[in-house]
This record gives structure tokens, C-alpha cells and sequence, in this order.
């Protein structure tokens, strides 16, 4: 059978393809096939297509490093202002307890005219509710 085919690839002239593997063989084939301009045509553009992928990526490298710094950066700030939203709330916690005891100690010492001031204050209050609601 082996002398078969060595005659047989002996008759149709594939000795010089007996130390390639069948692939080699199909694109040694095929290359016969093609127009040497045009394969020269296709490198061209495939090396021009690799220098602007190469430089895009280069871009793209640029643009993520610079990206990065900006996010430390607001991450920084942000720790920063909501370090300081919480004394602020803090603050005002502390204002609204220290008010609520003033309002306390005023209608202890002061009870008819403490009443009459918080109705005068409350009605306006109520009344732009309302109109808020309203509208």
C-alpha cells in the first residue's frame, strides 16, 4: 500500500511536497492561486490597521490612567464632604435639641405667652403648607 502511494505521489509530482504537512501542502497550493500585488496590498493595510489599533491603544492606556487619577481624586473629595455632611447634621442636631429645651424652658416659665407667640408663629406655617399642597 506505502509503494502505491509513493507512486502515486511520484506520478502526479508531489515529491517535493513530501516533507510538508497536509496544510503546508493546501496553502502552497493556494498561494499560486493569489496575485503577489495584492497579497503586498493586504500586508499594507494590515500593518497600517496595526499602527492605528497600537496608537488607539495607546490613547486608550492615556485616557484610563488619567481616568484613575481623577477617581482617587473625587473618592478623596467625597470622604471629604461626607465627613463633613455628618458634623454638619451633627451640628444641627445639636441646634434643634438646644432649641427644643429653650422652647421648654420658655413654656414652663412663660405658659400664656408662650402659647399666644406659637400660635401667631404656627398659622403662618400652616397656612403656606396648605397652599403648597394645594397648588
Amino acid at each position: 500500500m506505502e509503494n502505491f502511494l509513493s507512486m502515486h505521489e511520484s506520478e502526479l509530482g508531489f515529491e517535493c511536497f513530501s516533507n510538508f504537512t497536509p496544510a503546508e501542502v493546501f496553502v502552497q497550493g493556494c498561494a499560486g492561486f493569489t496575485n503577489q500585488h495584492d497579497i503586498e496590498h493586504i500586508i499594507r493595510a494590515q500593518k497600517q490597521m496595526l499602527q492605528r489599533f497600537e496608537k488607539t491603544n495607546e490613547m486608550l492606556v492615556n485616557c484610563n490612567t488619567l481616568s484613575q487619577i481623577h477617581l482617587q481624586k473625587a473618592n478623596v473629595e467625597f470622604k471629604k464632604h461626607a465627613q463633613l455632611l455628618n458634623e454638619v447634621k451633627k451640628d444641627l442636631e445639636n441646634i434643634f435639641k438646644r432649641i427644643k429645651v429653650i422652647k421648654a424652658k420658655a413654656a414652663a416659665q412663660y405658659p400664656h405667652q408662650f402659647e399666644d407667640a406659637m400660635s401667631k408663629i404656627q398659622t403662618p406655617i400652616e397656612e403656606e403648607d396648605e397652599k403648597a399642597k394645594d397648588g
